[in-house]
């Protein structure tokens, strides 16, 4: 029986170096409908979810537990140098992989989750999607906020946005089709206890960091809450 190799890039200039070069950019992600995920837990997550690699690069260290996590054919073998060049961070794991960007879902399957209203920190974006995913909810919407394919947020997901509906929308669209699913401010005082309210079925609407929720949204929701 032949041994299967799997195939190395050795050049900068290769295309599929390139094209995950451009996923860095959030114009290119939206051009061509794809964006990268690196480390094994973030990558293993997206494939649990059924979010297939299109390309999996791998350094020399880890290749052997890179061909385990998907079809051999998408695996390519790369150097350090170039493992440097398309991971986004300091120290590569030496695992990145590029995946399509899921088909934007019908507004018909809004349902309880969370609502990002002008949130610009990945970081933060990245774990309140995992915190939503770890709370079995489906629906995260973001309004006039961060790209959630940017690649910090798919990294502070730990890969699980491949579990929720993802949602980029205008207000209004969200107010126009949400139906009788109530919508729930967080605000930094004079809001609720949440304790005291159902938050079972319920989009909560999380603000900036340094402005929270524009008021007339906050005016649009059914309650404020405080932690």
């Amino acid at each position: 029986m032949t041994e299967k190799i799997v195939r190395q890039i050795t050049s900068h200039a290769n295309p599929l170096v390139q094209q995950a070069v451009k996923l860095h950019s959030a114009k290119y992600r939206a051009s061509l409908q794809k964006f990268i995920a690196e480390g094994l837990r973030t990558i293993s997550t997206l494939i649990e979810a059924g979010h297939e690699p299109l390309t999996l690069f791998a350094t020399e260290e880890v290749l052997t537990t890179a061909c385990k996590l998907t079809a051999e054919r998408n695996v390519f073998q790369v150097s350090d140098d170039i493992m440097n060049k398309i991971s986004t961070t300091k120290t590569p794991s030496g695992f990145v992989a590029i995946f399509a960007i899921p088909a934007r879902p019908s507004l018909d399957k809004l349902g309880a989750g969370i609502v990002f209203t002008c949130l610009q920190d990945p970081g933060n974006a990245g774990t309140l999607i995992r915190t939503a995913a770890a709370m079995n909810k489906k629906t995260v919407v973001l309004v006039e906020s961060v790209d959630p394919w940017n690649p910090k947020v798919v990294q502070a997901s730990t890969g699980a946005i491949g579990l929720v509906d993802i949602f980029c929308i205008p207000w209004k669209t969200l107010i126009e089709n949400k139906g009788s699913i109530p919508l729930y401010a967080l605000t930094v005082a004079d809001g609720k206890n949440p304790s005291d309210i159902n938050l079972k079925n319920a989009l909560i609407v999380i603000g900036s960091e340094g402005h929270g929720i524009p008021q007339e949204w906050v005016d649009q929701c059914d309650a404020t809450i405080t932690l």
